[in-house]
């Protein structure tokens, strides 16, 4: 698809559905396409490193009307943090300003079907008055339609099955579509009273090994819970956690480190 660049006078610059400008702020540059753009990404006293993401992406500068009502670099960051966190988003990196740099924010969120990754860049050069950049990309998350019947296939007929559960990063709470899968595995499970399962949970190499056991620990007996709570004996399943200790593909690409973030259910 082609670069298109749009400028605010042309009527068709706008602000993005999920996110509004500064107060008294307008829009000078706008850029709308399909495209890749990186995003840091880390825990706070980690170090930060970056994903490549692709979508439809927008990007958008806003310069402030007026110098005795833009906010500073810190406070501009917080309020894009807080409008994220208020729609069920997490902040996944930031660098705070300091005074030759205007620090950035790199946050997430999955609505309406669809991931969003947001970077916040507060500009601190300008004079009068400053500006601010919106980068956000759409992806559609990753979709996994199955059956309890495929599920029992492909267990009778391999031994095991992946499945890949979205989870928010560094988190272990099952999400919507997490939740439609134990739904489809408690079905299985009841249509085969004497299948016994193993749910292990496993990552990615970004972080430390130690950290990332213990979060596929979690996921694993996150699943392990809901099940349960479907009405299966616990007795007829287990969970634990391999962290980055099992990879299955490469961890020097984006596409092999998604396909490491796994959940195996393994035929006891």
């Amino acid at each position: 698809m082609a670069l298109t660049v749009i400028y605010a006078g042309l009527n068709k610059s706008k602000d993005h559905p999920l996110l509004t400008r500064y107060p008294d702020s307008r829009i000078t540059e706008y850029v709308k396409n399909f495209n890749a753009m990186e995003f840091k990404v880390g825990a706070k006293g980690s170090p930060a490193r970056t994903e490549a993401i692709e979508g439809d992406a927008t990007v958008i500068r806003y310069f402030y009307n007026k110098p005795d009502k833009q906010p500073s670099a810190l406070e501009l960051i917080r309020n894009y943090q807080n409008a994220i966190k208020a729609i069920g988003g997490e902040v996944v990196y930031e660098r705070l300003p300091r005074d030759s740099d205007g620090g950035e924010t790199t946050l997430k969120v999955t609505t309406g079907g669809k991931d969003v990754w947001v970077r916040v860049e507060p500009d601190i050069f300008g004079a009068p008055t400053q500006s601010y950049k919106l980068s956000i990309v759409e992806v559609a998350a990753m979709q996994q339609v199955i059956t309890a019947n495929k599920l029992l296939d492909e267990l009778n007929r391999n031994g095991f099955i992946v499945l890949y559960i979205n989870f928010d990063t560094g988190k272990s709470d099952l999400k919507a579509d997490g939740k439609a899968t134990v739904a489809e595995i408690a079905t299985m499970l009841k249509s085969a009273p004497a299948l016994k399962i193993a749910i292990e949970g496993h990552t990615d190499n970004a972080g430390q090994a130690a950290a990332n056991k213990t979060l596929s620990e979690k996921r694993a007996q996150s699943v392990m819970a809901a099940i349960v709570a479907s009405g299966i004996d616990a007795k007829r399943l287990s969970a634990s956690g391999f962290g980055q200790e099992k990879p299955v593909a490469d961890n020097r690409s984006d596409d092999g480190r998604a396909k490491n973030r796994r959940v195996e259910l393994v035929k006891k």
